[in-house]
């Protein structure tokens, strides 16, 4: 008996044994009395209660999470059956061993956990012995009430529940709900989050992790600095597992010596920022804010998540080099398939996080100056009323207000390089960006019907046409390189059509489909207008002059019809390019509208634009475009007629009836309110029959470069526009030379190139000199040289 005494007295055993009496005692009276007056929730709609799920964006394959949109919570509620079994036995063995033998409460891991706490001094602290039933009951219910209370509570509703609920449903909705740190909630998320991988595929090894992290998320968080603790846990996890014989001895030891590897925490994080809060906006007008916050949406997107994140990389790459060669520190990209109008691609900015820039702010869909990639809407209205690409009008300073000469509003336009090339046709105007030519045809065209042309198109920014004038040909209006790319879509789609849009499916938490992307194509514009667009867009030979035969804007053995555009105060430089099947438009400036330097488009954007292409080109079908028709130029006139004549020369409209272009010549052309301007514009220009003999002499050596100057001088950052002039009409090809060593070969009909210090290994800083030489049908040659000078 004294052994037994003393045994009692033992300072481990004693006092949690007298206190465990004392309680059991004196509190079970009370604790009677006071459950009778607690307000306990009503259970009869807890199967029906609304469990707040986070709106899920998807890339096109429905498997890359581009975002979760959720208010405080990210949770996605599957069915058991897509839960690995692993994932429930790791929970199980660590969290309630007794879960299919109780009754919703475990009084042996209650009086467990009141000894434990008794030893560490802490009665409600630490070890709580709650089951799984009453952890359901604590996160949806009771999360909010007192610590003792909520226990009590717990304790009288825990078998109510079980009586309504099969253990495998209750094991279902913990498992849906428990929570795993900061917003996220459910194993489903939890897999998503820390393994990039559904739960149902979830490894033993993963499972032991995950059960590791409810009991303190943020402790033993595998991005935190406990690392070796959340090894020893998920060891203790994998040992229950074993003893509990969900997993046998060998799987026990494979488990252990695995190594698993967590996701980065920003592979988490938001992908296609822009693209993804431009379809959170789209959702948010469609099913309103809280519907998309809390209602569990799977969107489908028809984003190419490969090509988006090369696309990321590439504009953030050249957008930091441009803002210290150009101060141009933005850039902008947009891709999408002219056959369906889905978005592939869209990149706001160089960097959505990037604050310096505001980064956030998406370029993409917003409104800037498009320069001259507005053109090609111009060049296919003339072509629809029945100008062709080989129509001639003339490159020369022109007025194209009756005041200019008054002193008043004078509207007198120049092209980027300064110089005025003569008479032109359709194709090389358009190909080479002249200015000049593209008002006339504007002029030709009707205002009025280009501008509804463009907005047939998909550019429906612009609105007023007398807002803009002859200046909308260059650019003068405000309009979204998304619609750009939808319009530049019709041209790559034969004239069909698809709107823009972002979205593939939209289905509910419970998986019916809300929407679904269907085509709805429309035919806005004739199959050969766009197949000759293309064709001048396309044609290299003809955009060589101001160009170069191997520019970006080349891609061999490929059809790529590509416009750039830059506006005339450097604010916005374009490119635009698409094939049969993928569009791309890229675009560079500064979100402040501040200037750039005074480069072209093709300096500033090209680049990082045919790097992107070129990796998009590898990915897709190559397809070539269809053969533009083109009606015996014997059925043309006067339509080719504006060119020169044997005695006299006129600009078109003395040819030309604009608003009649394939009927017969005008007998009163001064009626024209332009006509006398233009005519005053070519007046200028020599009549072939009045020219020297040698025009026609094969062997003539009359040939000169123009630009540059003899002893002219540049930088280092300048751009050489090289302009030469023949008398000879016998030229099969132009070699261009810099120090002896040839640099280009350019087609007869070239007469401008352009050279790049920055770019030419050859130009360095010092004294040059550059001799070109064209080389006859017969093999004679002749040839021009200049010199100039470099400096840093």
């Amino acid at each position: 008996m004294k052994k037994i005494l003393n045994l009692f007295k033992h300072k481990f055993v004693l006092g949690p044994i007298l206190l465990l009496i004392i309680v059991g005692l004196f509190g079970a009276g009370s604790i009677a009395l006071w459950v009778i007056t607690l307000e306990l929730p009503d259970l009869s709609g807890f199967e029906n209660r609304r469990i707040a799920e986070s709106t899920k964006i998807y890339d096109k394959t429905g498997e890359i999470l581009l975002y979760d949109i959720h208010d405080d919570i990210r949770r996605t509620v599957v069915s058991f059956e897509d839960i690995s079994e692993h994932i429930q036995h790791a929970l199980i063995a660590i969290e309630d061993d007794n879960f299919y033998n109780h009754n919703g409460i475990d009084i042996m891991a209650i009086f467990r956990a009141i000894f434990k706490n008794l030893q560490d001094g802490d009665l409600l602290g630490g070890q709580g012995g709650s089951t799984i039933t009453q952890q359901v009951l604590k996160n949806a219910l009771l999360s909010s009430d007192k610590k003792l209370e909520r226990k009590i509570k717990e304790w009288v509703l825990a078998p109510r529940l079980e009586n309504l609920f099969t253990k495998d449903e209750i094991l279902s909705i913990y498992l849906n709900e428990i929570p795993f740190g900061g917003n996220i909630y459910g194993v489903q998320e939890a897999s998503l989050r820390f393994f990039g991988k559904e739960a149902e595929s979830i490894t033993i090894a993963e499972a032991a992790y995950l059960a590791s992290l409810p009991k303190a998320p943020t402790y033993y968080s595998p991005y935190g600095n406990n690392l070796d603790i959340l090894e020893r846990r998920k060891n203790l996890v994998l040992k229950r597992m074993n003893e509990f014989d969900y997993i046998t001895d060998s799987e026990y030891q494979e488990a252990l010596s695995t190594e698993v590897v967590f996701q980065k925490q920003e592979q988490f994080g938001i992908k296609a920022p822009h693209f993804v809060f431009y379809v959170r906006e789209l959702l948010e007008k469609e099913f309103g804010e809280s519907v998309v916050e809390s209602r569990g949406l799977k969107v489908i997107t028809t984003l190419d998540w490969e090509l988006q994140e090369r696309a990321e990389e590439v504009t953030k790459k050249y957008a930091l080099e441009n803002s210290e060669k150009f101060n141009a520190e933005n850039a902008a990209m947009v891709g999408l398939d002219p056959k369906t109008g889905q978005i592939l691609v869209m990149v706001g900015s160089r960097d959505y996080f990037d604050e310096e820039i505001d980064g956030n702010f998406n370029i993409a869909t917003s409104n800037r100056q498009p320069g001259s990639t507005f053109k090609p809407f111009v060049y296919a209205q003339a072509f629809k009323e029945g100008y062709q690409p080989e129509t001639v009008v003339y490159d020369v300073p022109t007025e194209f207000s009756a005041t200019c000469s008054r002193g008043g509003n004078c509207y007198s336009p120049g092209n980027y390089d300064d110089i005025f090339v003569g008479p032109i046709s359709l194709r090389n105007a358009l190909a080479q960006s002249r200015n000049i030519p593209a008002v006339k045809t504007l002029y030709l065209a009707g205002l009025g019907d280009s501008l509804a042309l463009a907005k047939s198109l998909g550019v429906r920014s612009l609105t007023n046409a007398a807002q803009y004038g002859l200046t909308l040909v260059l650019g003068g209006g405000e309009v979204k390189p998304l619609e750009m790319s939808t319009a530049y879509g019709v041209f790559a789609n034969e004239g069909i059509l698809h709107e823009n849009t972002p979205i593939l499916e939209i289905r509910d938490q419970n998986g019916n489909v809300l929407s679904k992307y269907e085509e709805q194509p429309r035919f806005v514009l004739e199959k050969n207008t766009t197949n000759m667009i293309s064709d001048v867009l396309s044609d290299n030979t003809a955009r060589t002059p101001a160009f170069g035969a191997s520019s970006y804007l080349h891609v061999p053995g490929q059809d790529v019809a590509v416009k750039t555009g830059t506006t005339n105060d450097y604010r916005d430089a374009w490119i635009i390019g698409y094939t049969p099947n993928f569009v791309l438009t890229t675009w560079a400036g500064n979100n402040d509208n501040s200037s750039m330097s005074k480069k072209v488009a093709g300096f500033i954007v090209a680049p990082m634009w045919r790097e992107v292409l070129d990796f998009v080109l590898e990915k897709r079908p190559v397809e070539s475009f269809t053969p533009a028709i083109y009606p015996p130029q014997g059925t043309l006139k006067p339509i080719l007629e504006g060119r020169w004549q044997e005695d006299e020369i006129h600009s078109i409209l003395h040819y030309v009836n604009k608003d009649n272009p394939q009927g017969p010549k005008p007998t009163n052309p001064s009626r024209d309110p332009q006509y006398n301007l233009w005519e005053r514009g070519v007046e200028g220009e020599v009549p072939r029959s009045s020219k020297d003999d040698s025009v026609e002499n094969e062997n003539s050596t009359s040939f000169e470069i123009r630009n540059p100057g003899n002893n002219s001088t540049y930088n280092r950052q300048s751009t050489i526009y090289s302009t030469f002039r023949m008398d000879t009409q016998k030229i099969q090809e132009f070699s261009i030379a810099i120090n002896g060593q040839t640099v280009e070969t350019l087609p007869s009909s070239s007469d401008t190139f352009i050279l790049s210090p920055l770019s030419n290994p050859l130009l360095t800083p010092g004294e040059h000199t550059m001799t070109i030489t064209g080389t006859t049908t017969d093999g004679n040659q002749v040839e021009d040289s200049v010199s100039f000078t470099i400096t840093d």
